[in-house]
């Protein structure tokens, strides 16, 4: 890009809004400027480039976060840049003037591109992506769309995801199937372990298997590609959980070469509230039944999964800024940023006293979000005290086999943030929060 109306041009800002200077992060006029002359350069050095506070200052610029407090649940849900948020209430605004025909003759008909662009990014057929609500809808869907017989198994961890587990265990109330849970270590750093606890689990009744992309409660990167390639070897579909992976690090939706994928675009990729992306293979479209009822024309129709009623179009036509701005970042930048962000708050609090962190450091295993605990303290009361006293968001995170504080942050958390938290950690362990 060799010109500020070019950059704002790529980001989707309408050629007669650059030429006559309106700023693409109001009300900072001087911010879009800034950050065409800082993309223009380009590190080589990721380690270089996860530490370039003058390039995170202008990205941190981007976002309408409250900066009165230090939001460190970014896992949970994220903010939308802003000039996503002013597409999303530009689209909603003209939906509103005749929606009947604005929102369903002209808006709607655009998911098309937003869809093609998706595949695109992440190296897969337009075909095999449907624009969903969540996460939890798309894996609904695959984990509701297969039949099964009483007395056919289901396999997973126990670290899996509630909503999830909570989905099985309802076909097993009223179909009688049965859900197997496997425990895997915390940190596990040893992907044949891992591997080898779902070969072992697997019996003549196993149908089907879930296995998430990265654990929700520790950040933890598990080896999708590898229990795909197991749940095939044995002829048992393979559902990845992918909620906080896609645009979390940097890799494609073709290298994992699974048959079933969902992820909330509204975490990592700082997408609108309420969107998400389904994939599912060409071939495994036609066999998988939609959630909601699809007319028999659609049944080899990646779309026949957006059979859902009314719905908006405003939020899923805003994911198109939401890439633009994932893209500009660059995946492996922002990768890198993030994992710096973690480590700068992680590496510190080992050193205490105490503090147990459940999730591996390494990057093969981990990236920008981890689990923390602090010895005697538990971690709602610790989670309380870091709001009450500091104005921190974390997340309590308790389960059979451990416990801590999940600490997610995100490309517009500030150094100054981290250390804050950093502080405030220090003190809990080495004072306690009562005092």
């Amino acid at each position: 890009m060799n010109s500020r109306r070019e950059f704002l041009g790529s980001i989707g800002v309408p050629a007669f809004a650059a030429a006559a200077g309106i700023p693409l992060f109001p009300p900072r006029p001087n911010a879009s400027a800034r950050l065409q002359d800082v993309l223009d350069t380009r590190h080589e050095n990721l380690v270089a480039a996860a530490s370039d506070e003058e390039f995170w200052g202008e990205i941190a610029r981007s976002f309408t976060v409250d900066r009165s407090l230090v939001n460190l649940n970014n896992g949970g849900v994220s903010p939308s840049p802003a000039f996503v948020q002013d597409a999303m209430k530009r689209h909603l605004d003209y939906s509103n003037e005749a929606p009947v025909y604005t929102m369903w003759r002209i808006l709607e008909p655009q998911r098309e591109a937003v869809r093609k662009r998706l595949a695109r990014e992440w190296s897969v057929d337009a075909e095999e992506i449907a624009l969903t609500r969540n996460a939890s809808e798309g894996l609904q869907i695959c984990q509701l769309g297969f039949d099964l017989e009483r007395g056919d198994e289901v396999l997973t961890t126990n670290q899996d995801y509630p909503r999830m587990l909570t989905t099985f265990r309802q076909r097993e109330r009223r179909e009688g199937i049965v859900l197997k849970e496997i425990s895997i270590p915390v940190p596990a750093e040893d992907p044949e372990e891992i591997v080898h606890r779902f070969e072992a689990a697997i019996t003549p009744r196993t149908k089907l298997i879930l296995v998430c992309h990265v654990i929700n409660l520790t950040g933890q990167i598990l080896p999708v590609r590898d229990v795909v390639e197991l749940g095939r070897r044995n002829g048992i579909p393979v559902i990845v959980d992918g909620a906080h992976a896609l645009a979390h690090f940097d890799f494609t939706l073709a290298e994992l070469e699974c048959d079933y994928y969902a992820v909330s675009l509204h975490k990592w990729l700082c997408a609108p509230h309420g969107t998400g992306l389904l994939y599912v293979r060409r071939e495994r479209i036609e066999d998988l039944w939609p959630m909601q009822a699809a007319e028999e024309r659609l049944d080899a129709d990646i779309r026949k999964f957006e059979e859902i009623g009314t719905h908006p179009a405003a939020n899923y036509l805003a994911i198109a800024e939401a890439l633009t701005f994932h893209q500009a970042i660059g995946a492996a930048r922002k990768e890198a940023r993030l994992r710096y962000l973690r480590d700068s708050w992680a590496r510190p609090l080992l050193d205490l006293p105490g503090v147990t962190l459940h999730t591996s450091l390494d990057p093969r295993y981990s990236c920008g979000f981890a689990t923390v605990e602090i010895e005697g303290i538990e971690p709602a009361e610790l989670t309380s005290w870091l709001w009450r006293e500091h104005r921190i968001i974390t997340t309590p995170i308790v389960h059979p086999e451990f416990r801590g504080i999940r600490v997610s942050s995100s490309v517009y958390t500030t150094p100054e943030e981290i250390g804050r938290f950093v502080d405030a950690m220090t003190r809990a362990a080495r004072r306690g929060i009562e005092a």
